[in-house]
């Protein structure tokens, strides 16, 4: 068995933001298309994304990826004038952009990226529209994940 340099991601799943499960509570979650260059492509094959801190602006109508960080292979920085955190437009339905926009203006919520993923052969990008947690939820969301360790702890020791 060889041994591959970099951790690829296994799967589907290119990056998850794990960050915003943690800052929002999440509710409507929306499957979209992003529109990349090809660059980004081949860096997103190899795994080379970060999505921490990543949210959605609307501008005219479409929706705007801002924050993610593609970083460019040094193959391809070579040929083309890279940019990692340029701002990437997702590729929604008119309906979609107007319903989460509607939702972002009330206080409290925004849209962040939560997932990009493969497709087929296409990279889509999971949106959510979360509201932000005080940060009593998210202690008591610890609380709840360390809880949810110790169980799977013990019902090892149990069955064994």
């Amino acid at each position: 068995m060889s041994k591959k340099k970099g951790k690829k991601p296994s799967g589907n799943t290119i990056a998850l933001n794990k960050k915003a499960k943690f800052d929002f509570a999440l509710q409507d979650r929306v499957e979209a298309g992003l529109s990349l260059q090809g660059w980004e492509v081949k860096s997103l094959r190899q795994g080379k994304v970060q999505l921490t801190d990543t949210y959605v602006l609307f501008k005219n109508g479409e929706a705007w990826l801002l924050g993610a960080h593609i970083s460019p292979l040094p193959s391809a920085s070579t040929h083309f004038v890279t940019d990692p955190t340029r701002t990437r437009k997702l590729l929604l339905k008119r309906k979609e952009i107007a319903k989460l926009q509607a939702a972002a203006e009330q206080k409290g919520y925004t849209v962040v990226a939560t997932a990009l993923y493969w497709k087929k052969h296409l990279v889509k990008c999971e949106v959510a529209l979360g509201k932000g947690k005080q940060e009593h939820d998210k202690r008591e969301t610890e609380k709840e994940r360390d809880w949810n360790r110790q169980k799977r702890a013990i019902m090892k020791d149990v069955n064994r």
